[in-house]
């Protein structure tokens, strides 16, 4: 019967009923001798048998059905989410399997449901609440409380964690995870324990970045000796299987409702806090305040003012002569960026660094390209033979794409690349990558000079300067500034420039202030010079009038003005 309805299945049954009736009936009553009379009689009680069969199946089809409506009705409510409520006794009864078996599909998809539930809300690592879980719990626990009422939000971000996931691999990562997640818990216990706060929302944002929210401060002050137990927590050293290390962390503070009233505020006031912990020396807490509002004011009005500037063009360059220590000639000068902000001439050291921390030293190093290769391109026209120096800043030292577009800046400007010297300082060229190092031998290979900048601030490896392609080293200025009077300065000096010059380097010794210190470099073996005693930084016009100036071939003393 596999493959008929149960009303067929019915239908059949009454049939076949109704059939072994007629024949029984029949036997019955005909004495051995059927006849019209015997076999009405026999078909009779076969059609009350078969109706009685029928009946009784029909009773049977209905209850089976209503149970089927009931079982249909409570899988429906499952699909909306009920999955709580017990299934119908009615199909228990008629249709035990049935029901057997929905309870246990809802049993599964309620767990199922909780453990997708509770990846969506914690961080599996550690357990604790993840970011959209922490901001929604943290956003209810202010709200249930009036806008005046004392809360402290502590961002923890934890200092050498990275370190760790090099070195000892993401799994010994994760278990440094959670037992700093386990001793922010058993801080947040102490201080929930002596009664006078309530128990701490805990989080993980991201990566290792960990928050901790008192709801219920009863007293402000208490955030920093809350802060200097997380610090002490996480300060002490952590038993990790393959050995013990030590992190510590950097912490930022705001309090409610000094620096917000919302979860938003106050989580972009703790962040704030925390990245000025970072810049005082890791290792400690530090709470909002006035003076770092103002700074971070400035800062993005500053990153406003660095886009309009880009805008409107208001970045320029200028040329600061470098001369030979022997005769005076002008051998190069080193281009320098300056923004000539609507309040006066910015000079780099005033905006790089919010450039670089806003990604706008990109644009800013996109113009600085096409402004040097139409620069070389017209000093090569001009028979300029003097090289251009080119200072490289952090972040395009570690985008090896910067160098490919200069490369293809200057092969579409057609200027020489022998006019070009790249400048990159003693500790980011420590660190170049190899394919960082193979553009640089690429622009070397088309003329192009490498020089050190700002060499002995660094400490550096000697090998591995000998390996980088280099033409030039610049002595930082610490190292030049006191030669004029210092014994023990001039004989640094002079060991330094021995050195470089055992790797085959020419020696370029910046900041020059008095003839009296280009005299002593210039004794003690320095091949360059630069500096405001030598010509200060000028304009394109100027520079190119400067080099047309008898001076500027005239020997060292006359160049200095004696």
């Amino acid at each position: 019967m596999e493959g008929h309805s149960l009303k067929s299945r019915a239908i059949v049954f009454a049939v076949c009923a109704g059939a072994i009736a007629f024949i029984l009936a029949l036997f019955a009553t005909s004495n051995d001798r059927p006849d019209a009379d015997s076999a009405a009689r026999a078909l009779i009680a076969a059609i009350v048998c078969a109706v009685l069969c029928w009946a009784a199946a029909e009773r049977a089809l209905a209850q089976y059905a209503g149970a089927l409506d009931q079982a249909i009705a409570r899988m429906t409510r499952a699909a909306q989410g009920d999955l709580e409520s017990a299934v119908p006794s009615a199909v228990s009864l008629c249709v035990p399997e049935l029901a057997d078996s929905m309870q246990r599909l809802f049993g599964r998809l309620h767990e199922t449901l909780g453990n997708v539930q509770r990846m969506a809300m914690y961080d599996p690592v550690t357990a604790l609440p993840n970011r959209t879980h922490f901001r929604q719990t943290a956003e209810a626990l202010l709200a249930d409380r009036e806008a005046a009422a004392p809360a402290a939000l502590f961002f923890i971000d934890l200092d050498r964690f990275k370190s760790v996931n090099d070195t000892l691999g993401h799994a010994t990562g994760d278990m440094l995870l959670g037992m700093v997640a386990n001793r922010l818990r058993a801080v947040g216990d102490r201080f929930a324990h002596d009664g006078a706060h309530g128990a701490p929302l805990i989080g993980r944002l991201a990566g290792d970045e960990f928050t901790m929210l008192f709801a219920d401060l009863a007293d402000p002050a208490d955030a920093e000796r809350i802060g200097r137990a997380i610090l002490s927590a996480l300060a002490d050293p952590f038993d990790l299987p393959e050995r013990e290390v030590r992190i510590g962390a950097s912490i930022g503070i705001a309090s409610r409702p000094d620096h917000g009233a919302s979860l938003p505020a106050l989580m972009r006031a703790a962040d704030a806090a925390m990245y000025r912990a970072k810049e005082q020396g890791r290792g400690r807490a530090e709470r909002y305040s006035t003076t770092l509002a103002a700074e971070i004011a400035d800062r993005a009005q500053l990153e406003r003012d660095l886009r309009h500037a880009m805008e409107r063009e208001q970045f320029t360059m200028v040329f600061q002569p470098q001369l030979d220590a022997r005769d005076g000639r002008v051998v190069g000068a080193e281009a320098l960026l300056r923004w000539n902000h609507p309040a006066g001439l910015k000079l780099p050291a005033s905006f790089i660094q919010r450039a670089e921390e806003s990604g706008l030293i990109v644009e800013i190093g996109e113009w600085v390209v096409g402004s040097v290769a139409a620069t070389i391109a017209r000093w090569a026209a001009l028979g300029v033979q003097q090289r251009m120096a080119v200072n490289i800043s952090r972040r395009e030292i570690d985008n090896v794409q910067f160098f490919h577009r200069l490369r293809a800046a200057l092969h579409g400007a057609g200027a020489p690349a022998a006019l070009l010297e790249l400048e990159i300082t003693e500790q980011l060229a420590m660190h170049c990558s190899d394919a960082v190092l193979d553009a640089i031998a690429a622009l070397r290979a088309d003329g192009a000079s490498i020089a050190i900048d700002d060499f002995g601030t660094g400490y550096s490896n000697l090998a591995r300067l000998r390996e980088l392609p280099i033409d030039r080293v610049k002595l930082d200025r610490s190292l030049t500034e006191k030669v004029a009077g210092s014994a023990e300065a001039r004989t640094i000096a002079q060991a330094v420039i021995n050195l470089v010059h055992g790797l085959n380097c020419e020696v370029v010794g910046e900041g020059i202030e008095s003839s009296a210190q280009a005299d002593v470099l210039r004794v003690i073996g320095c091949d360059v010079l630069q500096g405001y005693a030598l010509a200060a930084p000028m304009d394109e016009a100027a520079f190119l009038a400067w080099l047309r100036l008898p001076r500027a071939a005239a020997p060292l003393s006359r160049a200095l003005g004696r």
